[in-house]
């Protein structure tokens, strides 16, 4: 039976990597500036990969067994190839913030997919805390104003919510990957399948004539600090946690988004959006918060 028990590393893990991805909507609004979106994207599966190549050997390579590889190209497929396609474009056509609220329907769309997938229990209390999290965002998304960096936000938002869709196969693949290959491992799949699906952008995306420190500083850290890191964090979490519960840890980066936005693109945040933002912290923390060891429980290897 599977073991709903979240243990202080991995939540640690989960929410370092939603604060990463919060800044990453940031930092893609910005790179956007002096680059295409899909070039950006390229650029920093190109960075990653190069990390993971330099950690080639500690990986021991590509040593999946058979049955794996099916469920490892799912994986990358769907995130970060067609997960990208539809969130580099809509980030075009919404604001940052805005996009980051449509995350908060990960969640329920993974604990279902874990349920029917996974057979992981829906708690009454994590449900609890999921729907108040959801309402949390949705309060913070209502009370939001439309800029003009957000030309079409209705289909912008609609390409993000598929591109949610792309992050339920993701999440659910990981997990029972999870079993068998390590975080880094499954993160540097990730990145080299990405590499060579976005690869093509180089054919048919100009190049900018010059060079900007910002926006190329934002490529850089959407490589690094969000490809390389966050995913290996996350990836690390969803390894010792069920779907669901690290799906739940999602609803933190709107949160975490429309905070550094604030600081990073002078968005204004209202009084009814800062009330959504903690109504979402509470719902992670009641639906995710983790829990004691029974002595019964027995104890588990990390």
């Amino acid at each position: 039976m599977p073991n709903n028990r979240l243990a202080w590393p991995a939540f640690f893990a989960l929410v370092a990597a939603t604060l990463l991805w919060g800044g990453s909507f940031i930092a893609m609004k910005i790179a956007m500036r002096g680059f295409s979106p899909l070039l950006v994207v390229f650029c920093r599966m190109v960075l990653a990969s190069a990390v993971f190549g330099l950690l080639w050997r500690r990986l021991g390579g590509f040593r999946a067994a058979k049955g794996d590889w099916p469920g490892l190209v799912f994986m990358a497929f769907c995130e970060p190839c067609l997960y990208f396609v539809f969130e580099a474009k809509a980030l075009t056509l919404t604001q940052a913030s805005q996009a980051a609220m449509v995350t908060a329907l990960l969640p329920l769309l993974t604990a279902v997919a874990a349920a029917w997938f996974l057979k992981e229990k829906l708690e009454g209390k994590a449900m609890a805390g999921l729907c108040l999290a959801v309402a949390g965002v949705g309060v913070m998304s209502a009370s939001g104003e439309a800029t003009g960096d957000a030309p079409y936000p209705v289909l912008g938002n609609f390409l993000e919510f598929l591109a949610m869709c792309c992050a339920v196969g993701y999440i659910v693949t990981a997990k029972r990957l999870a079993a068998r290959h390590r975080p880094l491992y499954l993160t540097a799949v990730q990145s080299f399948t990405g590499a060579v699906f976005f690869a093509p952008v180089l054919f048919f995306t100009p190049f900018p004539e010059t060079i900007a420190p910002g926006p190329a500083l934002a490529v850089v850290f959407l490589g690094l600090g969000v490809t390389f890191v966050a995913y290996g964090l996350y990836n690390y979490g969803v390894s010792r946690a069920p779907a669901a519960k690290a799906a739940a840890f999602i609803n933190l980066i709107p949160v975490f988004a429309c905070l550094l936005s604030r600081v990073m693109l002078d968005e204004t945040l209202t009084p009814a959006q800062w009330t959504g933002g903690l109504m979402a912290l509470g719902g992670v923390a009641l639906s995710a918060r983790p829990g004691r060891k029974t002595p019964q429980e027995p104890s588990r290897r990390e």
